[in-house]
């Protein structure tokens, strides 16, 4: 058993929801997680050394394949309903992981970093609850459809440096989230799948909340190290992502979410479609 210094250690009781492979229990750990950050009885060890990153606690299945590979049907069917939801259930699975991660790697930030990522992994782990549901109800589980691992790739190359984790995971990875999740409920709107669309909206409105928090942490960053968070986006771009953006994107959610105009506006400019 671990010992009690353990058991109140943030970054060891981390590492513990990032291991565990079961999906329920890592929900479940994650949850647990935030509650007693959020009761106060939890410690920062400054000195704790983060393990070198790797794969990460999984079940499984899915089996990972290239992104092409990911299996697509019309959502005018209930079955290609379901296979976009386990998609969408497989990013959540992931973007708890990657939570959980931005506070088990950077051990020097400040508290309040914490508690902000705590409350992403928590969140993220409900959408996957709900996700989860809903493939159940239609007699599927998560693992039943390849996956692709396009978000932990990400995490694994911006593992050295906080500043780069917080540019390009939320702010492009989540962030594209917030583009395509509104033409997806236009399409199941016309078929009617109220369940779904609840579950996405609700998804929707956090994931704004998600990005305003890596747009924070992302600036607050820059300005710690005196860089120019347009031009040192702009450079990260070019440096991990070939220089360009896929599109369109959502400008009234990316401004809610912290985005200025003008940074929409270098994004506009380095979009391909």
């Amino acid at each position: 058993m671990p010992s009690l210094s353990s058991e109140s250690s943030l970054f060891f009781r981390t590492e513990q929801c990032l291991n565990a492979c079961d999906p329920a229990i890592k929900v479940s750990l994650t949850k647990a997680l935030y509650k007693d950050w959020c009761a106060g009885e939890l410690d920062i060890d400054r000195e704790f050394v983060a393990e070198e990153i790797a794969e990460v606690g999984r079940p499984d299945r899915p089996e990972l394949v290239a992104s092409r590979d990911v299996p697509r049907r019309s959502i005018n069917t209930e079955e290609g309903r379901v296979v976009l939801c386990h998609a969408i259930a497989h990013i959540e699975f992931n973007a708890i992981n990657l939570a959980l991660d931005a506070v088990y790697r950077f051990t020097d930030m400040p508290e309040e970093y914490y508690g902000d990522w705590l409350k992403v992994a928590s969140e993220e782990a409900y959408h996957f609850t709900l996700l989860e549901s809903y493939l159940h109800k239609r007699n599927t589980k998560y693992g039943d459809y390849d996956a692709h691992n396009g978000l932990w790739e990400m995490a694994q190359l911006t593992a050295h440096d906080v500043m780069i984790r917080m540019a390009l995971v939320p702010r492009v990875l989540e962030a594209r989230g917030l583009d395509v999740t509104p033409g997806i409920l236009k399409k199941l709107q016309q078929q009617k799948d109220q369940e779904f669309i609840g579950y996405l909206e609700i998804i929707h409105k956090d994931e704004i909340g998600h990005v305003a928090i890596g747009n924070h942490w992302y600036k607050f960053l820059c300005e710690k190290r005196d860089l120019d968070p347009r031009v040192t986006f702009k450079q990260l771009i070019q440096d991990y992502m070939n220089g360009s953006l896929r599109g369109p994107f959502d400008e009234v959610a990316r401004l809610q979410a912290g985005f200025t105009q003008q940074e929409i506006d270098d994004l506009n400019a380095l979009e391909i479609n």
